[in-house]
C-alpha cells in the first residue's frame, strides 16, 4: 500500500526531486524514488518489484523506467529497471551504483546516497535512451512513500 505520509523532510525531498529533474534532462528515461521505513516481506528486490508495478513504472513507451527503493528502518535498498533498460545494460550494472549508495548510507548520508544513485542512473539513461525533442515526462518526479 502506498501512502502520502512523508518520511523525509522538505529540504531532503527537494534535493532528491532536484536530482531526478536534473538526471532526466538529457534522457527519455524515467527515474522514480520510493522511500519507506519498513521493507514489507524483508526482501528489498521483491518489494521494489511490487512498488514498481503498484506505481505504474511499466507505463513508459520505451519501458525505460528505473525505481530506486529505500527502506530506512530496515536498512535495505534496491535498484530495478524495466525490461527496455535491462535489455541494454550489463547484468551487474546496478551493483556499482548500489556500492556507492551503501558507502553514503554507512556514513549517514542517506539523501546523498539517493542523489548519487539518481544522477548515475541518469547518466546511463542518457547514453542508452537520449533525450528526444518530442519527449514527454511519463512519470511524476516526486518521491513516493510507503509505511
Amino acid at each position: 500500500m502506498l501512502f502520502k505520509r512523508k518520511i523525509l523532510n522538505r529540504s531532503e525531498e527537494r534535493k532528491i526531486v532536484s536530482a531526478i529533474k536534473n538526471a532526466e534532462k538529457n534522457t527519455s528515461g524515467e527515474i522514480r524514488v520510493h522511500v519507506e521505513t519498513e521493507c514489507e516481506g524483508g526482501d528489498p528486490i521483491a518489494r521494489a518489484i511490487f512498488i514498481f508495478n503498484a506505481i505504474g513504472m511499466f507505463n513508459t513507451a520505451q519501458r525505460n523506467g528505473v525505481l530506486i527503493y529505500v527502506s530506512l528502518k530496515s536498512r535495505m535498498f534496491a535498484i530495478i529497471g524495466d525490461v527496455g533498460i535491462n535489455n541494454v545494460i550489463p547484468e551487474n550494472f546496478w551493483d556499482s551504483i548500489k556500492e556507492k549508495m551503501k558507502k553514503n548510507f554507512i556514513s549517514g548520508e542517506i539523501v546523498g546516497g539517493i542523489e548519487t544513485a539518481v544522477l548515475e542512473t541518469g547518466e546511463l539513461l542518457k547514453e542508452k535512451f537520449p533525450y528526444q525533442t518530442d519527449d514527454v515526462n511519463e512519470q511524476p518526479d516526486e518521491i513516493s512513500y510507503g509505511k
